[in-house]
């Protein structure tokens, strides 16, 4: 580890953990639930929204280890383990993928550490992602990532957790640059439509909900997600709302506002 672990407050809402919630998971609080129901009784399919988002990683991650042929990853803003991860999905392709977690919630820190104990070719950084030079210069990424080869760089729902004042485009800018030509880039992003619509309606609903509960989430339009992408060339089918973006079967469920509020993408770097 890089870093103490921070220690766990039960008091207040963690991002990590009101995602667990929203992924059926067992690691998250009173006050973690509450978030998410409050969540629900504007957006009841948040919920599926979420797991779509989860399931959309480990389709970009199995594209990413297998057609793209890459064997090393770093997670950035990972969150708590679920049925499938990132390691888990790459190194089912490639045993001998490399991955690096990143992430700053201590009970996420808390399995990165077990993590460490079972996998040796898994590993946990405790940081920032906002802060992108000291990711970079951490021993463990430094240690296990090979900055001389192309490696996959995974933002999944995270930088819409990233204030405008922090400049999440310039914090995307400067990981894009450090990262060798061919490598790749994965995104999730919440997506307000700016419309007008039913849909630009609800994200602005949802995105109020969120901030008064824990001051952080900021619904994005596609041209400023488009912004983190910049220096990079979007893969097929483009930046898409997850259930659309190389989906494993046929869509069998009706759609409804709710579902269109998350972009995906995949690009490589030239």
């Amino acid at each position: 580890m890089s870093k103490s672990l921070p220690e766990i407050d039960p008091t207040t809402p963690s991002i990590a953990r009101v995602y667990d919630a929203f992924l059926g998971g067992k690691d998250h609080y009173e006050v973690d639930r509450q978030v998410y129901q409050q969540i629900l009784q504007i957006a009841p399919e948040s919920a599926r929204t979420g797991r779509e988002a989860r399931y959309w990683l480990i389709r970009a991650a199995r594209f990413l280890a297998g057609g793209a042929g890459i064997d090393q990853f770093l997670d950035l803003g990972s969150g708590l383990p679920t049925a499938e991860n990132t390691h888990q999905a790459v190194q089912r392709l490639n045993p001998e993928a490399q991955v690096v977690y990143v992430d700053n919630d201590p009970m996420v820190a808390a399995h990165g550490r077990a993590l460490l104990e079972e996998n040796d070719r898994t590993h946990f950084v405790v940081g920032d992602l906002r802060e992108p030079e000291e990711i970079l210069q951490d021993p463990i990424v430094s240690r296990y990532l090979d900055w001389t080869r192309p490696l996959a760089l995974i933002q999944c729902n995270t930088l819409h957790h990233v204030a405008d004042k922090d400049d999440p485009a310039g914090v995307m800018a400067k990981y894009i640059d450090a990262l060798p030509s061919g490598s790749y880039i994965a995104i999730s992003h919440l997506f307000d439509p700016a419309d007008g619509s039913s849909r630009a309606e609800l994200a602005k609903e949802v995105q109020a909900r969120f901030m008064a509960l824990m001051d952080t989430c900021v619904f994005r339009t596609r041209e400023q997600i488009e912004s983190f992408f910049k220096g990079t060339e979007i893969v097929e089918p483009g930046l898409v709302h997850p259930f659309e973006w190389w989906p494993d079967g046929p869509l069998t469920t009706d759609r409804v506002d709710g579902d269109y509020l998350l972009m995906t993408g995949v690009a490589r770097k030239p």
